[in-house]
């Protein structure tokens, strides 16, 4: 997929206020499967002990599994499906798995510091977030047809 603009950052953060609602909800049941493995303490480093920092990790694991899966699969996460948005490497391509988690990891630390990263596609010349021209990726908004 070639055709539709460089996503700007309205479109991109709303559909990331979609995925967040799909998200919490992963991260519930997860938490509540690894409640059944604490016998029902608090998943904090006073209880559980180390077994805190690998929840912990699990966490960042399930979110960047919801991205990549979805990204590989179909191009698209639900929240991007809302505002045709589409994931394509440079040349237009799907994803791989490597390009996904790469872009996944770009893009946690693009989002974080204020989205100043994402932002950075309002001087970009391709208008491409820092995270799109580190990983080799884009968004796409594809026009209605």
């Amino acid at each position: 997929m070639t055709s539709g603009s460089s996503a700007g950052f309205g479109r991109r953060f709303a559909a990331l206020l979609y995925d967040s609602l799909l998200i919490a909800a992963l991260l519930m049941v997860y938490t509540a499967l690894a409640m059944l493995f604490t016998r029902g303490h608090a998943l904090l480093t006073d209880t559980v002990g180390a077994w805190a920092y690998l929840y912990q990790a699990g966490l960042v694991m399930v979110i960047g599994a919801y991205f990549v899966c979805n990204w590989v699969h179909s191009g698209q996460t639900l929240g991007m499906r809302a505002w045709r948005l589409h994931a394509v490497d440079r040349h237009g391509k799907r994803l791989t798995v490597r390009s996904a988690a790469r872009r996944f990891i770009f893009a946690m630390f693009a989002w974080i510091p204020a989205a100043l990263g994402v932002l950075w596609l309002y001087v970009d010349r391709e208008r491409l977030a820092l995270h799109d021209r580190l990983s080799g990726t884009r968004i796409l908004h594809v026009p209605r047809s």
